[in-house]
């Protein structure tokens, strides 16, 4: 997603899109919390959280750069860590009016994001979504990405790119791609992290808000047009071969969809804005 700024199968004792489902649920600590709005950014500055600065020591020693994939036990270690989190953490709050039911953005949503952290080796971002604000479908190219909903209810859609299916389907126009449905379904907070790999886990993915959303990305590296880590975005497109009617198919219980790679959409635009919340030590 243009800004400033999973899941495999040896993942299934943790969580993430498995058939477009969540499996495994974790129960997740909850805590009181006194953070209440200050400003209009949703925010407040406070004492560094443990749990954040967890997470922030881990990234650390679990990134290590361009074209390293964290091995197997270092994923699920922060996956551990990521479900563990809270929106006090980041000084949230359920209360915050952004967050009630009912709650709605005049004209067309538009989705803010702050960064958390950012260096060579790992970002962390966090962006609302106001209800029904999308984050169009757009890939992470040679990252490894961590998505933890902290709070509201949002549908995600997500693909990779298929590899073995059948070659007739596969003779498309050039600008046209085959790509292997990961996930379609809801999700609440709080919920299980999401883990996307490289070429695997749902690479390619969409947001659409259903209630205000707050969702934490880890991206690892972060994005990075000089290094060659820009942002793609898609959309999905009807067949017009006459060996597939429609723009899914369905293999072995699998389905598929058609992706065209487009220009940046006018609604994948988002405003930043400064991080106010407890800070990284």
């Amino acid at each position: 997603m243009k800004m400033e700024g999973g899941l495999v199968e040896h993942r299934m004792e943790i969580g993430g899109y498995v058939n477009g489902k969540i499996i495994k649920k974790k129960k997740v600590r909850r805590r009181s919390s006194s953070t209440s709005i200050t400003t209009d950014t949703t925010m407040k500055k406070e004492l560094p959280s443990f749990t954040l600065q967890q997470l922030y020591s881990y990234c650390k020693n679990v990134f290590k750069g361009p074209g390293v994939v964290p091995p197997p036990q270092d994923v699920q270690n922060l996956c551990n860590i990521l479900d563990n989190l809270i929106p006090e953490d980041f000084g949230l709050s359920r209360d915050l009016p952004f967050f009630k039911p009912g709650s709605c953005v005049k004209g067309n949503p538009r989705v803010t994001y702050t960064t958390v952290h950012k260096c060579r080796d790992f970002s962390l971002v966090i962006f609302f979504l106001p209800a029904s604000a999308v984050i169009p479908l757009h890939n992470h190219p040679e990252m490894t990405v961590f998505n933890k909903l902290l709070l509201g209810k949002m549908h995600i859609k997500a693909y990779d790119w298929a590899e073995s299916v059948d070659m007739e389907c596969r003779k498309q126009s050039s600008s046209k791609r085959l790509a292997r449905l990961k996930a379609n379904s809801v999700f609440t907070a709080p919920c299980n992290t999401s883990v996307l790999y490289p070429t695997t886990g749902g690479n390619i993915h969409e947001f659409t808000a259903i209630t205000p959303c707050a969702v934490l990305d880890v991206l690892g590296p972060p994005y990075s047009k000089e290094d060659g880590r820009d942002c793609s975005y898609y959309k999905e497109i009807m067949s017009t071969s006459s060996d597939v009617k429609s723009a899914e198919v369905k293999d072995d219980e699998r389905c598929y969809g058609w992706l065209e790679e487009i220009e940046m959409p006018e609604n994948s635009q988002m405003d930043g804005i400064q991080y106010l919340g407890p800070k990284i030590i």
